[in-house]
């Protein structure tokens, strides 16, 4: 029936050859919505007949593998079994140094991290690095090909690189980001990178998940002042400025005094740190051991005040509170009372009678 009406719309508005092409696409993308429904609904009834406890414990024991099926659990949204893997992992979590890195998409985020986490290695740290790709709005799909700018780190077992797509969730974080953290921690992994998309309200979300939070920027590529925000410049607690290399370096050298400057103008932040301007080359190498050094040092000097501490406390509640305004929405919408009102609440904003504000209203009960 769908098949004999498609073809009755094509023949008036589309050529033979159009009319196919459309009827495959609609067809393609159906099924892939579809395949993955299954995948996932696979997923869940696979992690209801494991043991979540067995599960935990050899990502406790560094087992990779595990690691790797308990982040894709939890992504997975179910949250009873998501629960008691986190529970198990959360005293032997903790013990890193988190890092977030964000900048504007093609200022060299995911080349850095390859750079910078041999580095790390090389220095005997094992890495983990969360790389958070943009979700398409329409397909809902992430190339997350991250992975395959990482192509050092991604051959080395010491390292674990996990791409996650930012699906709907604001901010360019996936919204598991903070769990996997967790969990890349009870794996027993010393520096976790939470590398973002870059873009909307990114730069805010890492912060409140991360101790040090970079900013990276590049030089050579316009005013660089005129695209600053000062909010991002505010929170970053370093900025490093990328592709110092060739005939980029002497751009790299002033741009590096141009935002040095632009911070003084800042008002002194309430810990008392100020953030230092670097240059770094992940083509040459050069800077990278500057960048190692900063971070150790700010983490020594935030803990000698205990600032480290209360920042985490602080995250632990924003995490909390995130979590409930989630859960509130989610079980909102899927209410099937709240179902039927908003659907009909739905159509009277679209034939002009209510207000999208006094529908929603309406709806909440006010």
């Amino acid at each position: 029936m769908l098949m004999h009406v498609w073809k009755m719309l094509c023949s008036h508005f589309l050529t033979p050859t159009r009319a196919h092409s459309h009827y495959l696409r609609i067809m393609a993308d159906s099924a892939k919505k579809e395949s993955a429904k299954r995948a996932v609904e696979q997923l869940r009834e696979t992690a209801r007949h494991s043991d979540p406890g067995a599960l935990a414990q050899s990502l406790i024991n560094g087992d990779r593998a595990a690691l790797g099926r308990a982040i894709t659990i939890i992504e997975s949204g179910d949250e009873q079994i998501a629960n008691q893997i986190i529970t198990q992992c959360l005293p032997h979590s903790g013990k890193s140094i988190r890092m977030g890195i964000t900048g504007v998409p093609g200022v060299g985020k995911s080349t850095f991290i390859d750079a910078f986490g041999m580095e790390l290695l090389q220095a005997g740290n094992r890495v983990a690095v969360l790389a958070v790709d943009p979700s398409s709005p329409l397909s809902k799909g992430s190339i997350l090909g991250d992975k395959t700018r990482m192509e050092r780190l991604a051959a080395d077992s010491r390292a674990f690189i996990r791409p996650s797509p930012s699906a709907d969730t604001l901010g360019g974080v996936a919204r598991k980001t903070r769990e996997t953290i967790l969990l890349c921690e009870a794996a027993g992994y010393d520096v976790i990178l939470v590398e973002t998309v870059g873009v909307g309200q990114s730069e805010i979300a890492v912060h409140g998940m991360t101790d040090f939070f970079v900013l990276l920027m590049l030089a050579g590529a316009g005013d660089q002042l005129q695209g600053i925000k000062r909010g991002i410049m505010e929170m970053c607690d370093a900025m490093i400025i990328t592709k110092a290399d060739g005939d980029n370096s002497r751009n790299a050298t002033r741009a590096q005094a141009d935002y040095a400057s632009a911070l003084h103008l800042f008002p002194a932040r309430d810990d008392g740190w100020f953030p230092p301007v670097l240059t770094t080359s992940a083509l040459e190498g050069s800077g990278l051991q500057e960048v190692f050094q900063l971070m150790q040092r700010y983490e020594a000097w935030m803990q000698e005040r205990g600032l480290k501490e209360e920042r985490r406390k602080k995250q632990s509640l924003a995490w909390l509170h995130e979590t409930l305004r989630n859960g509130i929405v989610d079980r909102f919408f899927q209410d099937p009372d709240n179902q039927a009102k908003l659907q009909s609440l739905e159509a009277s904003v679209l034939s002009g009678e209510l207000s999208p504000a006094a529908a929603a209203e309406r709806l909440l009960g006010k």
